[in-house]
């Protein structure tokens, strides 16, 4: 009857979590869309895609805490975690694992360039939706032939051949499937995990570490206040009704405007209708109470600001030392810098532990980790924009990034989140790979 309880309260959870996270992507999408060029299957993509990257990202501290809870300070498992109980908990966290990983794999290779070139041929040829679906088709292709390559490499190329000299071709190939067989396709799932983890990682290393330092200075610095902005408008709209009693001046006499000035003329009286819009618009934000609101929590933004440059220069101190002791104490590149215990340790590592003597202090803190990383993502991604090199492909604007943009972002943030479950694990490897844990000593 515990057992039961406590997992149908861990279900409601859950499931409260799953629906805040859905509608939190579903309000950052429809934010920054565009309204003129809102498209129905592009948001509904985008905010299936960013769903999927934020449950990634929350699997690892619920991963930690359910390995954790089983067990008692005492090392023995509590009652209703008995051998089943237990074996079916770890059995679902990695059917979980593996189906988010397979989901982002579909949504990378398959659904989001699918849509991101359905909505180009949209946008250039207005013709019937089957040629728009055929010519998506073509150029999706050549992400899931990308795609075939990994998997296949993964599950036909062996990690260690035993050499046999009198073994012969068939032989070999015989092993390579025996090996595909044995581990049920996993290894191909996990190499092209670990490919995108790669990509993930120039992706972490251009946006989210931009985005460390953006969003603490961006909440410190503040933005343009309603009422500066409405008297750098006053001034302009001065400034164009001076102009336009210049023009209008030189025909007092009865002479006629030059084509020039004609054009000048109704230049400039556009302009002043643009502005005299864009003071009424000001004014109702100056006298709204969100603008009001916002005044008042400054104070509380800049100290935001200065806790967020703390965490970065905690997390890049932490970081450096865990490099450093694989560098220095692990087995080297051939096993991968694994290394066993902690000979250098770092302030992550060492406050988790202390942490977790109050509960739920410890499960919080990963939490709230996890979810830095991800949002100055989104910070990194929002101020920089969409960049091929040195290109500038999109901007992302509130009320007016496009679809395309909006599907460049989800792609990069899920393969961000791939690698910010290993960075997780580099910050504090004994607490992500253990939890709070206890052992009996036989």
């Amino acid at each position: 009857a515990a057992a039961a309880s406590e997992l149908v309260t861990g279900w409601c959870l859950f499931g409260l979590a799953l629906l805040a996270i859905l509608v939190f992507s579903w309000v950052y999408v429809r934010k920054y869309q565009s309204r003129r060029e809102s498209e129905v299957v592009s948001t509904i993509t985008a905010i299936f895609a960013l769903a999927v990257a934020l449950i990634s990202s929350a699997l690892l501290p619920v991963d930690i805490f359910l390995v954790s809870y089983m067990k008692n300070q005492n090392g023995t498992f509590k009652n209703w975690a008995d051998a089943n109980v237990s074996r079916q908990i770890e059995d679902t966290v990695l059917y979980g694992y593996y189906t988010l990983y397979s989901i982002i794999l579909f949504c990378v290779f398959l659904w989001i360039p699918f849509v991101y070139f359905y909505y180009e041929e949209k946008e250039d040829d207005d013709g019937n939706t089957c040629s728009q679906i055929k010519t998506a088709l073509k150029y999706t292709l050549g992400f899931i032939a990308v795609c075939v390559v990994l998997l296949l490499i993964g599950a036909f190329v062996p990690l260690d051949i035993p050499n046999k000299k009198n073994s012969t071709e068939w032989e070999k190939v015989k092993l390579l499937f025996e090996e595909f067989g044995s581990s049920h396709g996993l290894t191909a799932l996990s190499f092209s995990i670990s490919s995108l983890t790669v990509i993930g990682m120039l992706a972490a290393i251009t946006y989210t570490a931009y985005g460390m330092s953006a969003l603490p200075l961006n909440l410190i610095k503040g933005t343009t206040s309603a009422a500066y902005e409405r008297l750098e408008n006053t001034e302009d709209i001065e400034e164009v009704e001076q102009h336009l009693l210049r023009i209008k001046s030189k025909c007092r006499d009865g002479r006629p405007l030059s084509s020039k000035d004609r054009w000048t003329l109704h230049q400039l009286e556009e302009k002043l209708r643009t502005l005299r819009r864009r003071e009424r618009h000001l004014e109702s934000i100056e006298k709204s109470l969100w603008t009001k609101f916002c005044e008042a929590l400054r104070p509380l933004k800049v100290v935001w600001g200065v806790v967020f440059i703390i965490v970065a220069l905690l997390f890049t101190i932490s970081l450096f030392l865990s490099n450093l002791d694989k560098a220095l104490h692990s087995a080297g590149f051939d096993s991968g810098f694994i290394i066993l215990g902690t000979n250098l340790t770092n302030p992550l590592n060492m406050l988790l532990p202390v942490l977790q003597t109050v509960f739920p202090l410890d499960y919080i803190l990963i939490t709230t980790i996890v979810m830095y990383f991800i949002f100055t993502s989104m910070a990194g991604i929002r101020n920089m924009g969409i960049w091929f090199f040195w290109i500038r492909l999109y901007k992302i604007r509130r009320g007016k990034t496009r679809p395309q943009a909006l599907l460049f972002l989800c792609m990069i943030l899920l393969l961000i989140v791939l690698h910010t479950s290993y960075m997780i694990y580099s910050l504090a490897p004994q607490y992500v790979m253990y939890g709070s844990q206890k052992y009996l000593v036989r």
